[in-house]
Protein backbone atom coordinates (compact mmCIF):
# COMPACT_ATOMS: atom_id res chain seq x y z
CA UNK A 1 0.00 0.00 0.00
CA UNK A 2 2.83 2.40 0.84
CA UNK A 3 4.63 1.73 -2.47
CA UNK A 4 1.49 2.53 -4.45
CA UNK A 5 1.07 5.85 -2.63
CA UNK A 6 4.75 6.72 -3.19
CA UNK A 7 4.47 5.94 -6.90
CA UNK A 8 1.32 8.08 -7.20
CA UNK A 9 3.08 10.96 -5.46
CA UNK A 10 6.06 10.67 -7.81
CA UNK A 11 3.80 10.65 -10.87
CA UNK A 12 1.89 13.69 -9.61
CA UNK A 13 5.13 15.51 -8.77
CA UNK A 14 6.50 14.80 -12.24
CA UNK A 15 3.37 16.12 -13.92
CA UNK A 16 3.36 19.25 -11.75
CA UNK A 17 6.99 19.96 -12.66
CA UNK A 18 6.28 19.26 -16.34
CA UNK A 19 3.22 21.51 -16.50
CA UNK A 20 4.89 24.31 -14.55
CA UNK A 21 7.97 24.08 -16.74
CA UNK A 22 5.85 24.18 -19.88
CA UNK A 23 4.08 27.28 -18.58
CA UNK A 24 7.39 28.98 -17.79
CA UNK A 25 8.83 28.13 -21.21
CA UNK A 26 5.75 29.32 -23.10
CA UNK A 27 5.50 32.54 -21.14
CA UNK A 28 9.22 33.17 -21.48
CA UNK A 29 8.94 32.88 -25.25
CA UNK A 30 5.77 34.98 -25.46
CA UNK A 31 6.77 37.93 -23.29
CA UNK A 32 9.43 40.61 -23.49
CA UNK A 33 12.60 40.40 -21.42
CA UNK A 34 11.30 42.27 -18.37
CA UNK A 35 7.66 41.20 -18.39
CA UNK A 36 7.81 37.59 -17.20
CA UNK A 37 4.76 36.74 -15.02
CA UNK A 38 6.55 35.74 -11.82
CA UNK A 39 3.38 36.08 -9.76
CA UNK A 40 1.54 33.51 -11.90
CA UNK A 41 4.55 31.19 -11.76
CA UNK A 42 4.54 31.48 -7.98
CA UNK A 43 0.82 30.72 -7.93
CA UNK A 44 1.46 27.56 -9.96
CA UNK A 45 4.24 26.42 -7.64
CA UNK A 46 2.10 27.08 -4.57
CA UNK A 47 -0.90 25.34 -6.17
CA UNK A 48 1.26 22.31 -6.98
CA UNK A 49 2.39 22.08 -3.39
CA UNK A 50 -1.19 22.28 -2.17
CA UNK A 51 -2.24 19.58 -4.64
CA UNK A 52 0.57 17.30 -3.44
CA UNK A 53 -0.38 17.81 0.20
CA UNK A 54 -4.03 17.07 -0.55
CA UNK A 55 -3.07 13.91 -2.45
CA UNK A 56 -0.96 12.73 0.48
CA UNK A 57 -3.62 13.54 3.06
CA UNK A 58 -6.62 12.00 1.29
CA UNK A 59 -6.12 8.52 -0.13
CA UNK A 60 -9.35 8.59 -2.12
CA UNK A 61 -8.07 11.20 -4.58
CA UNK A 62 -6.99 9.40 -7.72
CA UNK A 63 -3.74 10.41 -9.37
CA UNK A 64 -5.46 11.05 -12.70
CA UNK A 65 -7.94 13.38 -11.00
CA UNK A 66 -5.15 15.34 -9.30
CA UNK A 67 -3.21 15.65 -12.57
CA UNK A 68 -6.35 16.79 -14.39
CA UNK A 69 -7.16 19.37 -11.75
CA UNK A 70 -3.64 20.77 -11.87
CA UNK A 71 -3.68 20.85 -15.69
CA UNK A 72 -6.90 22.87 -15.62
CA UNK A 73 -5.45 25.13 -12.94
CA UNK A 74 -2.40 25.73 -15.14
CA UNK A 75 -4.67 26.58 -18.07
CA UNK A 76 -6.69 29.05 -16.01
CA UNK A 77 -3.58 30.74 -14.62
CA UNK A 78 -2.17 31.02 -18.15
CA UNK A 79 -5.38 32.66 -19.34
CA UNK A 80 -4.78 35.58 -17.00
CA UNK A 81 -1.32 36.54 -18.23
CA UNK A 82 -0.70 39.62 -20.35
CA UNK A 83 0.18 37.87 -23.65
CA UNK A 84 -3.02 35.82 -23.61
CA UNK A 85 -5.16 38.80 -22.62
CA UNK A 86 -3.59 40.87 -25.41
CA UNK A 87 -4.26 38.08 -27.92
CA UNK A 88 -7.91 37.84 -26.82
CA UNK A 89 -8.29 41.63 -27.10
CA UNK A 90 -6.86 41.54 -30.63
CA UNK A 91 -9.14 38.64 -31.55
CA UNK A 92 -12.28 40.38 -30.27
CA UNK A 93 -11.59 43.81 -31.76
Amino acid sequence: MKTKNTLATLVLTGMIVLLTGTFALAEGLATQAGAFPYFQLGCLILGGGIMLSLKNKYDRIFTSEAVGVFALYTLFVALFTNPVIDAIKALVS
